[in-house]
């Protein structure tokens, strides 16, 4: 092989994954699109607020019910065939969003269009693995995910702008339109790859069997569940500095601190996982810690969610990278449950939180926080043999 061969096997197909990552982007946003229009899309459907609010419950529950049997009915097909069809829901069922008048009709759109984005997710960590060689695939990953903290970051603020601005209808339209640019984008350069054969594809028992995928879920479950108590109840939390009305702010900082945390796990994930999962983790446990003691000063309050932000940003690629490699020829079906664990944690740190907001409190967060880093922690430097080894990745 030539030098400029080598180069050019070496380099990675950016325009590719970042096609990837707006798909990410897309789902993110759609979910949490209402959240930030409640008031306009309930006087529009002629409900409450808070049933308005159950349009964001539909969307995460139909990623959760349909991740599994979607990513395996579709395991044969080919790889852009399965990703479009995702896209093109976002697509129908957003602009079904737009034109309803029937609350009935708008709730199960979003179920549907939850549907797609857990077929999406679980394609997404293996197609930009797919795209790479083998020692690129957690570089490959990080850039594939980069919409995730951006959609996290904005996508409510975001909402709430383009609601004030154009109406709630106009702000879905305009998700649509984004789509149809997406299609284009993934048709002139995301390569087509052919699904699993029949033969090669394993059940769904013998991936949840395989060692070291359990592990993995299993850190998924308790880190998302500690992120999502804070993360769902940012406001009451941080109204405890007198940082109610710069939630936004907070967010913004969240945003751009867990954009660096992508950065930085895309030069670590492929040789240092394991120390990278930890390192999260301990970083996410002294930052409770930190808000046990600090949360009612306004400057440490920024401080402590820039370092939650920078924590959280590799997540996503530390946990898929790590499941798939411990699924090996059944990635697409673990990282399925990725999703359905994923989004269980996410509905889970809803309750979680809301039971210890309206018992004990906002200042009750941390307490929980670190008994749900503890566990994951443990769960990781357990997992030295799979799932989390000590290795670098090529050398396993």
């Amino acid at each position: 092989m030539t030098t400029r061969t080598t180069a050019q096997a070496e380099r990675l197909p950016v325009s590719a994954l970042l096609a990837l990552a707006m798909t990410g982007f897309i789902c993110i946003v759609t979910e949490t699109l209402p959240a930030g229009l409640l008031p306009q899309v309930g006087a529009g459907l002629g409900v409450s607020q808070a049933m308005a609010g159950q349009m964001v419950t539909a969307y995460a529950l139909g990623s959760v019910i349909a991740a599994i049997p979607l990513t395996m009915a579709t395991q044969g097909w080919r790889r852009r065939n399965a990703l479009l069809l995702t896209i093109v829901g976002f697509l129908v069922f957003n602009s079904v969003t737009a034109v309803s008048s029937n609350f009935i009709l708008t709730l199960a759109a979003r179920f549907l269009a939850g549907a797609s984005a857990g077929l999406a997710w679980s394609l997404l960590a293996s197609y930009a693995r797919r795209m790479v060689l083998p020692h690129q695939q957690g570089r490959a990953l990080a850039l594939a995910m980069i919409g995730t903290p951006i959609a996290l970051s904005l996508g409510v603020p975001l909402g709430t702008l383009m609601g004030g601005l154009v109406g709630w209808r106009s702000a879905f339209w305009i998700m649509s339109g984004l789509t149809l640019l997406l299609i284009v984008w993934v048709l002139a350069q995301v390569p087509d790859y052919p699904g699993q054969a029949a033969s090669s594809r394993p059940a769904l028992r013998k991936v949840l069997g395989t060692p070291g995928v359990r592990p993995v879920l299993g850190v998924v479950i308790a880190w998302m569940l500690a992120h999502n108590v804070l993360y769902t109840y940012v406001a009451p939390f941080v109204a405890q500095a007198g940082l109610r009305d710069r939630v936004d702010l907070v967010l913004l900082v969240f945003g751009v601190a867990a954009l660096g945390g992508i950065a930085i796990t895309g030069r670590l994930v492929d040789r240092h996982l394991r120390a990278a999962v930890l390192a999260s983790l301990f970083a996410f446990a002294a930052v409770a810690l930190w808000f046990a003691l600090w949360a009612r000063v306004p400057a440490a309050l920024y401080a402590g969610v820039a370092v939650w932000g920078l924590s959280f940003g590799g997540a996503a690629t530390l946990l898929q990278t790590a499941l798939a490699d411990a699924a090996g020829d059944g990635a697409d079906v673990a990282l399925s449950m990725n999703v359905v664990a994923w989004n269980s944690a996410i509905a889970g740190g809803g309750v979680l939180g809301g039971l210890l907001l309206d018992n004990w409190g906002p200042q009750s967060f941390p307490g929980a926080l670190i008994a749900l880093l503890l566990l994951a922690l443990a769960i990781t430097l357990s997992a030295r043999g799979h799932g989390f080894p000590p290795r670098p990745r090529l050398a396993h």
